[in-house]
């Protein structure tokens, strides 16, 4: 009987961790086609914004990163009504497939000399598909992950959004290495190179969205009934102190995330004044690090709550974010010291004289 018992547990384990799996290797894939713009427009800004100033080129290419942001919770809505009337699974494909046609549509457009204003626009369109995507995605990822788990586990298991996440991340600025390293000029990434990633990514999106017709839905899902299932604004207005306080969580976490992850990359070349390669690498191995916290974090929640770590995040990312790039963006003088192949000596002179 209790043999029986520990089968039962291993193979229940063993049907969550594929069904966790499959979720988010599709988020994988979703977050590495969102960041992919980011890594890359060090490279492909002067070919949709003819500006000869690079710092006006960026502005631009940041610019239209931000439409795309405009589009998430109309995605989170959309995506999450499908969510709640055809099953988490249903949503998961759709978004996936969605994000697939966005970074087609992105490494197909020729730049601004071949086709005028045309080029900037489909960039724009291209970008407002991926922002649904990703609105959609994220909700409804993260619905399915914290169903999947136990009640037990839930900060362990719901951690892997973030972790692959992070990863989609790591692995559009890992291409980026191994394109600036090894297979490519700095001339090549900046004529047709940087049309790689995107393409890249639309094959992986095909491989996500197969993998995703292959999950099981959520039993969570499967108990409702249809009066359950029809959701909508009108039960969230029940609840506006919850609503307040989540979107109050997210939005410093969001903030606090893009601020070292997406735009500590362009901070690092332009204020900083490191060659992109450095910062590309400062940016993988920062990222790696938090990745694999992530589990770590999420298993610390399921010991003594998730507030004691909502709080830690909101009194350090608020007394220490600016400290950190002020100090960043002062000590562009001493670079130097810390990424050219100096000798152990001049570094600790340096050390002394600071």
């Amino acid at each position: 009987m209790e043999k029986t018992v520990q089968k039962g547990e291993v193979k229940d384990v063993e049907y969550r961790l594929k069904s966790i799996f499959g979720g988010s290797v599709g988020n994988l894939v979703e977050w590495y086609d969102w960041y992919t713009y980011s890594a890359f427009a060090l490279y492909f800004s002067p070919a949709f914004f003819p500006n000869s100033n690079p710092t006006a080129q960026l502005l631009d290419t940041a610019g239209i990163f931000a439409v795309g942001f405009l589009m998430r919770p109309i995605g989170g809505w959309l995506f999450g009504s499908i969510a709640d009337k055809l099953g988490r699974k249903r949503a998961m494909t759709l978004s996936v497939l969605i994000m697939a046609i966005g970074s087609l549509i992105i490494g197909l457009t020729p730049g601004y000399k071949r086709i005028g204003i045309a080029a900037p626009l489909l960039l724009i369109f291209a970008r407002l598909i991926q922002g649904l995507s990703t609105g959609g995605e994220y909700g409804t990822s993260a619905t399915y992950l914290s169903e999947m788990a136990t009640k037990k586990h839930r900060g362990f298991y719901s951690s892997f959004q973030y972790v692959t996440l992070i990863g989609g991340q790591l692995l559009a600025l890992g291409i980026q290495l191994i394109l600036q390293n090894w297979l490519l000029t700095p001339a090549q990434l900046h004529n047709w190179g940087w049309r790689i990633p995107f393409f890249i990514g639309a094959v992986l999106s095909f491989i996500a969205l197969y993998l995703r017709r292959h999950i099981d839905e959520t039993a969570a899902f499967k108990s409702k009934n249809v009066k359950d299932k029809k959701g909508g604004i009108a039960v969230l207005l029940k609840y506006p102190k919850e609503v307040f306080t989540v979107v109050g969580l997210t939005l410093g976490g969001t903030i606090a995330f893009y601020t070292f992850s997406t735009y500590m990359q362009k901070f690092l070349v332009n204020t900083v004044h490191l060659s992109k390669e450095t910062s590309t690498t400062l940016s993988f191995i920062s990222l790696l690090v938090f990745a694999i916290m992530q589990p770590l974090f999420g298993l610390l929640s399921d010991k003594i709550g998730r507030k004691p770590l909502l709080i830690g995040f909101g009194v350090l990312g608020t007394l220490c974010t600016y400290p950190i790039l002020t100090e960043l963006g002062r000590r562009n003088q001493y670079h130097n010291y810390f990424f050219i192949d100096d000798s152990c000596f001049d570094y600790c002179k340096w050390l002394y004289e600071y």
